[in-house]
């Protein structure tokens, strides 16, 4: 009979796509969701003929470059777990890098906020859930997306108001926000190649690529409507693409955003933008 550690070698071999490391934390994430134990609980007694047939089917799900979140149909987010589909982009760490940094910096009660480009709703239903009193917003072009935002939302509690809107033609019915934030598609259309599959065919694309000849699209727009949305004095933060920093540093600037400012992410790569709007700037 084998021991735990030799079953999920025997299933975590299957997963051909991923390296060693990765298919064996894929495998015991599966075995717990599916189990509802948690792994030293699962070591003393589990067998492979204990295993439910729902099980191997999301194996053959992870076999073919299908994310686990996609396969379970939830992802963790800023300490809750958020339901995802295949409308929705995957939760990342560094959109927890995001919620944290505006946490830190915007401590006042009633915050007035606005996400765009919100997918599941991970940042304003986070951003609602951990400040006072906030009035927060969401919108996104794709009513899937806003489907899954609205249940996480009604799921966890969080008072989001969540509407349809496609930025780049229509103008947010909002206005005086101390918080415009967005995560919006920035990874050039050049860059699918380079992309490993388990994005490319799973995620949406319509959440994640821009037209190779203006990469800053969206943030040019965002930005731009921006000054008209955001009250004197309120802030603009942007999740941006590791190799665009200084333009999206320069292009904020020039639209007259004050203390524009570009961080860098955990992994030590330009990941957030974040700037000051004057009114008469």
């Amino acid at each position: 009979m084998p021991n735990y550690s030799e079953l999920v070698q025997k299933l975590s071999s299957q997963l051909e796509i991923y390296d060693a490391q990765e298919a064996t934390s894929l495998v015991n994430w599966l075995l717990e969701h599916h189990l509802g134990l948690r792994r030293v609980d699962m070591m003393h007694f589990l067998e492979e003929k204990d295993l439910p047939e729902k099980l191997f089917e999301d194996l053959d799900r992870l076999k073919a470059g299908e994310p686990i979140q996609y396969v379970l149909g939830k992802a963790p987010f800023y300490g809750r777990e958020f339901l995802v589909n295949s409308s929705t982009l995957i939760p990342r760490n560094e959109t927890e890098e995001l919620v944290h940094l505006i946490l830190k910096e915007n401590k006042s009660s009633g915050l007035k906020i606005l996400d765009i480009g919100t997918g599941t709703g991970c940042i304003p239903i986070s951003l609602a859930l951990e400040l006072d009193h906030a009035e927060v917003y969401g919108l996104d072009i794709s009513e899937e997306a806003l489907e899954v935002a609205q249940k996480n939302a009604k799921l966890l509690h969080a008072s989001v108001n969540f509407m349809k809107c496609d930025i780049l033609e229509e103008h947010p019915p909002v206005e005086d926000l101390d918080i415009l934030v967005s995560n919006p598609p920035y990874i050039p259309e050049k860059g699918k190649s380079e992309m490993h599959r388990n994005v490319l065919d799973f995620e949406p694309g319509l959440a994640l690529f821009v037209p190779d000849q203006d990469p800053l699209l969206f943030y040019r727009v965002i930005a731009e409507k921006g000054k008209k949305l955001l009250k004197p004095g309120g802030k603009l933060y942007f999740e941006i693409h590791e190799e665009f920093g200084n333009e999206v540093t320069s292009l904020l600037g020039k639209l007259g955003y004050s203390e524009v400012r570009l961080l860098k992410d955990l992994n030590e790569k330009d990941r957030i933008v974040v700037g000051k709007w004057e009114a008469g700037s």
